[in-house]
């Protein structure tokens, strides 16, 4: 993990080692990661038949997380949904969908060309209630207690200051919110050299 000791420059190497490789995740993600992505993934990870049927293909196609945040808990209508590091915006799209008219979902990401993907994805479904900002999860310029529900998928593990990004998280929660996280974890031993970590940070 990097914490906040660690310098502005480390932290920029890892954004742009990051940003290298979802650049063309945004195109496709199809065989950049050891885990089904895509519909096939959706499904594998029991996404809601029922909402999965509204997803057009080309939207389903975006998909690339590691869990289902949904399997913690649904989004009520009328709820207000942050997804932080929302990547192509599928379960952005999701929750939105969930949330009906009466409540929103706003996804975030640090990546230009994600956001780019999310918002066409957007523009394909009928979901005036969904949208998207580019900003770090490590400063969300929302008011606390601004979100009944944040989720995120396979994105916590990509900040360089997780303490920083879990304190935002809680502060723009309402009482009695939930976080929902989906990712992946380090099981081994991270590599001594702080260099040595930045060049592997984004696989």
């Amino acid at each position: 993990m990097i914490d906040s000791s660690w310098t502005e420059e480390a932290k920029q190497a890892v954004l742009e080692a990051v940003t290298a490789k979802y650049n063309k995740v945004a195109s496709s993600p199809e065989g950049l990661f050891k885990y089904p992505t895509g519909r096939a993934g959706l499904e594998t990870l029991q996404y809601d038949t029922a909402l999965l049927e509204k997803l057009p293909d080309e939207v389903a196609a975006a998909y690339c997380g590691v869990g289902n945040p949904f399997g913690l808990g649904v989004v009520e209508p009328g709820q207000s949904v942050l997804d932080v590091g929302c990547g192509a915006g599928v379960d952005t799209i999701l929750a939105g969908m969930m949330a009906g008219p009466s409540g929103r979902a706003v996804g975030v990401d640090v990546v230009p060309a994600m956001l780019e993907r999310a918002r066409r994805n957007l523009a394909t479904i009928d979901c005036c209630n969904v949208y998207f900002e580019e900003m770090s999860a490590e400063l969300l310029p929302f008011p606390e207690r601004s979100f009944d529900v944040v989720i995120s998928n396979g994105a916590f593990n990509l900040v360089p200051d997780k303490p920083r990004a879990l304190t935002e998280v809680l502060r723009v929660l309402k009482p009695g919110g939930r976080f929902q996280l989906a990712d992946q974890v380090l099981t081994g031993q991270q590599p001594a050299a702080p260099q040595a970590r930045i060049a592997n940070w984004s696989r």
